[in-house]
């Protein structure tokens, strides 16, 4: 598990596999470790590279909100990509790690070959709504400092976006929770602070901006999350959309085997058009 020095921070990187790259990043709360069944699987056909993004799993969590905004996240990823002597690669994103890559697809097309983004928002259109969030979030990574890690994690669980991992098996549950419970509390208060729906700009008006080929998920349970994919559909030139039953937001964990199918299709489908 190195950990590659980008931009003047450390970030956790684990590669695998040979073949074109495929590079995955998490969600809030999660690391690369989240990404680790699909990433075996995905290592047979792709080289993989699983990012811990700032604050998160083995990476630095500097102490200033700012850096970890989303122009440097997604200029950290790029770096990523340059230390590793990438030039293109395909980039799957997973809600935050989703808002980070719908980012780099906007400032980097020419680096991507392909873009999957799983349950993933543009932003908050709102400027109401967004200050409101931010003020939310303010709040909870207060509470973070404060409290420490586990009392936000059972505050965590506990939101309605997340109720359908309820139906998770008991192991995996297990398994979800004591990553989440890994993180720094520094990195985790400053990833809401910097990186926060309610402190990004909405990027609606960029996303046609986006021209290589994208697949959207979403769960079936998770209607918010549908809306916002089937309204990035009809803006990404080249985008699908597939809607996963029986799946809330985290469709990777709820229904990994459908997941995998999807991803791997939609990656074959482009190596064949390529």
């Amino acid at each position: 598990m190195p950990r590659l020095s980008v931009n003047g921070v450390n970030l956790n990187v684990e590669q695998a596999g040979t073949g074109p790259t495929l590079v995955l990043l998490h969600g809030f709360t999660g690391s690369a470790a989240g990404w680790a069944e699909h990433a075996e699987v995905f290592a047979q056909s792709h080289a993989t590279v699983v990012v811990d993004l700032l604050g998160h799993g083995l990476s630095d969590a500097p102490d200033d909100p700012v850096r970890y905004g989303i122009g440097y996240a997604a200029e950290d990823v790029l770096s990523v990509l340059d230390v590793l002597g990438i030039q293109r690669a395909g980039l799957l994103g997973y809600s935050m790690g989703g808002r980070v890559a719908i980012s780099l697809a906007i400032v980097a097309p020419e680096r991507l070959s392909a873009l999957i983004l799983e349950s993933a928002s543009p932003g908050i259109r709102d400027a109401g709504a967004r200050r409101e969030r931010a003020a939310q979030d303010a709040e909870l990574a207060a509470a973070i400092e404060q409290d420490g890690v586990e009392p936000f994690v059972d505050r965590w669980e506990r939101l309605p976006l997340f109720a359908s991992q309820a139906a998770l098996p008991d192991e995996a549950r297990r398994d979800l929770r004591a990553r989440r419970l890994q993180n720094n509390p520094t990195g985790l208060a400053n990833s809401l602070r910097g990186l926060g729906q309610g402190v990004q700009p909405p990027v609606h008006e960029y996303l046609q901006q986006i021209r290589v080929p994208t697949l959207l998920i979403a769960g079936g349970l998770d209607p918010a999350y549908c809306e916002m994919g089937q309204e990035m559909r009809a803006l990404i030139p080249q985008a699908k959309m597939e809607v996963v039953p029986e799946a809330g937001h985290a469709v990777h964990l709820e229904q990994p085997e459908r997941f995998r199918a999807l991803v791997l299709e939609f990656l074959n489908q482009g190596r064949e058009l390529g």
